[in-house]
């Protein structure tokens, strides 16, 4: 749903209002709020964030958040899942990890819901590819599908079940196939 204030307001006007539920993003000047998650995206969203964590977050290598506002380049989304490498997780002065990120996460994923348009979420990802992150990646439940972007590349398709994902160099020990991520909806 897109919001058109009586007015245009800036990306730091935006930064002051509440919060929604679900989160509304500021793209090109407009406020967009998100869908909310359904079952297989919420079941997709939950399961990708604990494997990551399990085996990333334990080893201090990298982090996955769910719904975190991004604020950089002109834009403050909240992908559905944001991966941080260690280093890179911005620490308030009590080394805790911070309410702002003010970056682009080192990996991106989005998760398309039934409603929401994949043009938005796509350049949602190829924005984020644009301001720094190594690797997005859109998954489409109902396709079982990922579609895979690299920056300055074209886009890869995943659609078979036995398939091995790619993931960022720093996430090499995940084993992530279709069969893998689709499967979480069978759970």
């Amino acid at each position: 749903m897109v919001r058109s204030p009586s007015k245009p307001i800036s990306l730091e006007e935006f930064l002051t209002l509440p919060e929604t539920k679900p989160a509304s993003e500021y793209i090109d000047g407009q406020i967009i709020q998100k869908p909310m998650p359904q079952g297989k995206h919420s079941t997709i969203q939950t399961e990708f964030s604990a494997t990551v964590n399990v085996i990333l977050k334990s080893a201090k290598i990298a982090r996955a958040f769910s719904e975190l506002r991004c604020t950089f380049g002109g834009r403050s989304t909240v992908p559905d899942i944001s991966v941080f490498t260690w280093q890179r997780i911005p620490r308030d002065p009590n080394g805790e990890v911070a309410n702002t990120f003010p970056f682009a996460p080192d990996w991106t994923i989005e998760i398309l819901s039934p409603d929401q348009s994949q043009t938005k979420v796509t350049k949602n990802i190829l924005h984020c590819l644009n301001h720094g992150t190594q690797m997005g990646w859109l998954i489409d439940p109902d396709e079982q599908t990922v579609f895979v972007y690299l920056p300055k590349q074209q886009p890869e398709v995943f659609d078979q079940s036995g398939q091995i994902l790619p993931v960022p160099d720093f996430a090499s020990e995940l084993n992530l196939t279709i069969s893998v991520i689709f499967g979480w909806l069978l759970e």
